[in-house]
């Protein structure tokens, strides 16, 4: 049976801190969430983060993801295809772990319902200056593997896909519904893609905004998306493979750019959180929000 209809569905990739984790799906509520625990977890972490969660999440079944590696899309599209089965939902978020909303149901629902049929990706074309001397190119013209959190590239070039527009950006992001149909179809009907980015870098930053963006894959995708990410990231300027996590010396820069009355669409997402250091950030984040309360856990609708 499909969950309730409601504005947003949730896909929420994790691998550890079930007590965040647990209390991200509570800020999320009411909508769906469609949570995927990294099959490398113990089996103690999963039970600790997945045991008595409410009706409205979904446990996926589990794929051994990791750092930079393609299972990391398949995850990300195996809750596309939960969230489309399963609900109704106008737009489809992905989220990581280690993620919380910075807006309550009814100002998401707000914003959604301003953008019904457009996405929310800052998907750029490569090469992206901010991507190194070559834009990133070299992540999709040699092929790859990830070990241990090092890259192995064979400095051989490859033939690459002729009707693929190659761009790329944050794995987190907000699809309408027809986009997020777009991404599953092409994975159904495109093996020769699947195959090609089995072994592109960081395949989660390139694949779904490459196919976005391609014409001859998803027509539509120009006019029909909102250049802007709506994940506030607390980067500090130092060079990290990964954003710091935050904490209460971060909450004046992170209430900031959630107001800033220049900043539209404003953020609704943020990160990077975790139980041991940005509790007492989340309290004051689900006071500034009216989270985690019952006011903000009214039926949502489409």
């Amino acid at each position: 049976m499909a969950i309730s209809p409601a504005a947003l569905a949730c896909i929420v990739l994790a691998h550890e801190d079930p007590r965040h984790v647990r209390r991200l799906v509570e800020a999320l509520d009411p909508f769906p969430v469609f949570l995927h625990c990294d099959a490398r977890t113990p089996e103690s972490v999963f039970r600790e983060m997945t045991d008595g969660l409410p009706d409205r999440v979904r446990v996926l079944p589990r794929i051994r993801t990791g750092w930079a590696k393609w299972e990391n899309v398949a995850a990300e599209v195996a809750g596309y295809r939960a969230a489309l089965a399963e609900t109704d939902a106008s737009h489809v978020a992905l989220l990581t772990g280690s993620d919380y909303p910075l807006a309550n149901a009814s100002e998401i629902r707000d914003l959604l319902a301003a953008h019904p049929e457009e996405s929310f990706v800052d998907a750029r074309p490569l090469p992206h200056p901010a991507w190194g001397r070559d834009g990133g190119t070299s992540r999709i013209r040699f092929p790859h593997w990830a070990w241990r959190k090092h890259m192995l590239r064979v400095p051989l070039p490859r033939r690459v896909p002729r009707d693929v527009v190659f761009a790329g950006g944050s794995q987190l992001k907000v699809l309408a519904r027809h986009h997020a149909e777009a991404v599953v179809e092409v994975v159904d009907s495109r093996p020769d893609l699947v195959r090609f980015w089995k072994r592109v870098w960081i395949a989660d930053e390139t694949f779904v905004p490459s196919v976005l963006r391609s014409p001859a894959l998803v027509p539509d995708f120009a006019d029909e998306h909102v250049p802007h990410a709506l994940w506030w990231i607390g980067w500090d300027g130092t060079a990290q493979k990964s954003p710091p996590w935050l904490t209460t010396a971060d909450a004046g820069r992170l209430l900031e750019r959630r107001t800033e009355p220049g900043e539209q669409p404003q953020h609704v997402f943020a990160r990077k959180f975790s139980t041991a250091v940005s509790s007492d950030l989340l309290d004051v984040v689900d006071a500034a929000f009216d989270l985690r309360t019952a006011a903000a856990r009214e039926v949502v609708a489409p």
